[in-house]
């Protein structure tokens, strides 16, 4: 997550410094004080600024990309090329995805959400709490087993975060954003260490493969992603948790075509065999809508 000073929001943003120390007196754009500054995250003034926007009376918004963005997933990669919905993805974390979604951008985006204490349904709690979510629909995607990844063997012997921690196992990040990342810090928070307690690889790595590949190219020690990544990689893996892996889409868009072609695939058992080939996925609720406004 990008982070900026008072000066670099007021050129981001095209305004005067003062008139950014106003807009912070009112209450009215998002930031935050740490150590007696004010700092703004990039994604929050995206937000902002799309929620603000207006248009002519009678002028539409132009029509998303025909792209599912978000976070990274085998299965998914698959089902959107099998259902032939024409759809792209273009993989870039969960909250990048959401927020690209959310200013319009692409027309659907995948989400597996953590939050610190990783109690609740993250997913369906952040779209309930946007307003500028009030027309999305949250499709399932599938559970999905979450871990670490690590070489063959375990060689470091790792069955928790405190183990990576107290034997200073290099552990390779994904993006700040990125459901991995949101669920290493749940991690964290509820054994109370921070990133600063482990051995960090750079840079994040974009996705699990790519997580896993560091791991085999002997560049990282562990790293967590699911348990298809390891499968696939010939990796060891060490459970964590089965986490809720589903689609963004608004309401109009889900009885087009091409989301109706590949909401549809996801109750084939085409899928379900590709799904248990994989392993470490649950879809018997693939395809059912699990929010609407």
């Amino acid at each position: 997550m990008r982070l900026f000073t008072t000066a670099e929001a007021a050129e981001y943003l095209r305004l005067k410094e003062r008139k950014v120390y106003e807009l912070i007196a009112e209450g009215q754009i998002p930031c935050t004080k740490v150590t007696g500054k004010w700092l703004f995250p990039q994604v929050e003034l995206d937000h902002w600024l799309a929620a603000s926007l207006t248009r002519p009376k009678g002028a539409k918004p132009p029509d998303p990309m025909p792209i599912v963005g978000g976070s990274h997933d085998p299965l998914l990669e698959w089902a959107l090329r099998e259902s032939r919905s024409g759809l792209a993805t273009l993989p870039e974390g969960s909250e990048a995805g959401l927020a690209r979604f959310e200013q319009g951008g692409i027309v659907a985006s995948a989400i597996h959400l953590h939050s610190l204490n990783d109690d609740g349904d993250a997913n369906v709690e952040v779209v309930k709490r946007r307003g500028s979510f009030h027309d999305t629909v949250l499709i399932a995607f599938a559970r999905r087993e979450q871990g670490f990844l690590v070489a063959a063997g375990n060689p470091f012997e790792i069955a928790t975060i405190d183990d990576v921690a107290r034997r200073r196992a290099r552990v390779a990040l994904r993006p700040l954003g990125a459901g991995a990342q949101l669920l290493l810090l749940s991690q964290l928070h509820r054994t109370k260490l921070s990133l600063d307690d482990l051995a960090t690889v750079a840079p994040p790595c974009p996705t699990g493969p790519d997580i896993a590949q560091a791991i085999r190219a002997g560049r990282a020690d562990c790293g967590i992603a699911t348990r298809s990544v390891a499968n696939a990689a010939g990796l060891d893996f060490v459970p964590i948790t089965w986490e809720r892996f589903d689609i963004t889409m608004h309401q109009r868009d889900y009885f087009r075509p091409p989301l109706q072609a590949f909401v549809g695939f996801l109750r084939r058992e085409a899928f379900a065999t590709r799904a248990r080939e994989l392993g470490g996925y649950d879809v018997s609720d693939a395809g059912a809508v699990r929010h609407a406004p």
